[in-house]
């Protein structure tokens, strides 16, 4: 689920605690988690409901101003059903906390190791994932569509393998682009003293 800045500012501070969605069938189930901007939210409760159901109360809780404003943002989504979401946020993003932990032991640093070698196995396009964090390191909060261009990739292609950075802690999303985390530009400092001299 994708949230607006102010939506994600009321779940933070509680004042909104439902979101509604028109789905074929629900992308999200009571008891999961989602990852935000403001925390990770628990998803509580996902209940269909008709239309003329929804209440002011609801709405409010949704944070809109009123129903008719509701009825009309559901009327401007995708058709399906109506679903009444309950969300609140169960704490902080754990990648939040890993982006700044920049201090790592020969352990840590040799499972990232792992991990991105696993990703480049992974891959259908050959290594990538060293190349992809020398590019943001040195091209921070430019475009994704930039980015991709200058490797030869397919933008939302690009954007997933981002993603799976994002999830070792080693990039951060910024409002256009991206960074490397301390996390990340600790790897690769790391990295860079232990490969083998030129020539």
């Amino acid at each position: 689920m994708l949230f607006k800045r102010h939506v994600l500012d009321g779940l933070a501070d509680g004042t909104i605690t439902v979101a509604f969605r028109r789905w074929a069938r629900p992308r999200v189930r009571a008891g999961g988690r989602l990852r935000t901007a403001v925390g990770v939210l628990a998803v509580d409760a996902v209940d269909e409901m008709d239309v003329d159901d929804i209440t002011d109360e609801d709405a409010r809780r949704a944070g809109f101003s009123s129903h008719s404003a509701l009825v009309d943002d559901l009327a401007a989504q995708r058709d399906g059903r109506v679903y009444r979401v309950s969300l609140r946020v169960a704490g902080p993003d754990p990648r939040v906390e890993l982006r700044g932990r920049d201090a790592l032991t020969g352990e840590e640093l040799a499972e990232v190791e792992r991990r991105l070698a696993r990703l480049d196995a992974a891959s259908r396009h050959g290594d990538w994932t060293l190349a992809v964090l020398r590019l943001i390191r040195d091209r921070p909060e430019v475009r994704a569509g930039d980015l991709a261009a200058a490797l030869g990739r397919e933008r939302l292609a690009f954007k997933r393998d981002v993603r799976k950075l994002k999830e070792l802690g080693l990039t951060e999303s910024l409002e256009v682009g991206y960074r490397l985390s301390a996390r990340g530009r600790a790897v690769l400092e790391r990295l860079a003293e232990r490969a083998p001299p030129a020539g």
